[in-house]
Formats: C-alpha cells, structure tokens, sequence
C-alpha cells in the first residue's frame, strides 16, 4: 500500500520515525510530526493518548516490524540464497539510501536507543523488542540457509551490529567505504557457517 493511501494515524507513526532518524526522541517535536504526516492537529490526541511516549514506542515498533519484514523481501531476491548475500542485500538498502539521499539518515532503532536508553526504561524496552523483532528473521533466514540453529542467533545479531556500526561510521564520516568494509569481512565468515563440517 503507498503511503497515500494510509491512515492518519499509520502516517504519523511513520513520520515519527522518519524524524526520529535524522533528529533523535528529544530534538524531534509532536508538532512536526503532524506536519509531516499532513495530519489534522487533532489527530495526536485522538490517536495518542499517552502523548509523545506512546508514538515513540509504536514508531520503534514500526521499525522493527519494517527492517524484519525486509528479509523475506532480500531472500526472494536471491539466486543462490547466501548468508553474504543477505548481508550484502541489508548493506545495499543503506548503500542506495545514502547516494540518493545523503547521510543525514539513520535507523530510528539507533537514534532512539541512543537518546532514551538512559532516561526512559519504557523506550529502552520497546528499542530492545525491536531489535528481536529485526533479529529473529534474520537468524531465521540463515537457518534456511544451513546455518546451525545453535549459530544463527548469534550470527543474525553480528550481521545487524556490524551493519548499525557501519551505519554510524558511514554517517560520521559522510562516506560509505564502512559499509564495504563490512560486507568484505563478514561475508566469507557469514558463509563458511553455512557450510557441512
């Protein structure tokens, strides 16, 4: 569904998000979030009773759900379905955001563990279910993929904290050589788990 065609409460917790990945929780305002969203003033109390705490919590939710629901996307795509080829299709959706669009961008996961983790329990919760929401396909995937299960959770959290470090650095540096970086050292390592002893 094209974002036209969603709700007012579906484009302000997309909105949320999408703020939150260039400005943080803190610097980002619930009333450009409703500009953003071209929603109606009223919508936010309607939608959002617990006021900004509540649409941060279903925006890092969205995430989640978003960047796992991605990988069933990347596995259909790939022909021979790999680990590096996963890995490399994860990197690749940053690698094409950040020429197209500059690196002013990140993943809102990031920005809102990074700004709340400390001072809200609540969010940090929320960021930590999102990141299992991202994780558990992922390592899913790579079970398909022949990956011992007893490896695979351990191998999905390595590939999504070295690709959120390379986020982070690629952002730093305004430059995307991390996110070769990563793919070349990780890929061989991501496929040799794939392989029969």
């Amino acid at each position: 569904m094209a974002r036209t065609e969603w709700s007012a409460r579906d484009r302000i917790v997309y909105s949320a998000a999408q703020l939150i990945r260039t400005q943080g929780v803190s610097a980002t305002g619930l009333r450009e979030i409703v500009a953003h969203a071209k929603a109606p003033r009223g919508s936010l109390q309607h939608y959002f009773p617990g006021g900004k705490e509540q649409l941060v919590r279903e925006a890092l939710n969205w995430a989640g759900e978003f960047a796992g629901g991605r990988i069933a996307h990347f596995m259909a795509r790939l022909d021979p379905p790999t680990p590096a080829g996963l890995f490399t299709a994860m990197v690749d959706q940053w690698r094409t955001e950040f020429a197209a669009k500059g690196f002013d961008r990140g993943c809102p996961l990031v920005a809102a563990t990074a700004d709340t983790a400390a001072a809200s329990e609540s969010l940090r919760q929320v960021a930590s279910a999102a990141f299992a929401d991202w994780q558990q396909p992922v390592g899913a995937a790579l079970v398909t993929m022949g990956v011992p299960q007893a490896r695979a959770d351990s191998l999905a959290l390595l590939m999504i904290s070295a690709l959120e470090g390379a986020i982070v650095l690629a952002r730093a540096h305004r430059d995307a050589g991390p996110l070769d970086a990563v793919v070349a050292e990780l890929g061989p390592l991501l496929d040799e788990a794939a392989r029969p002893l």
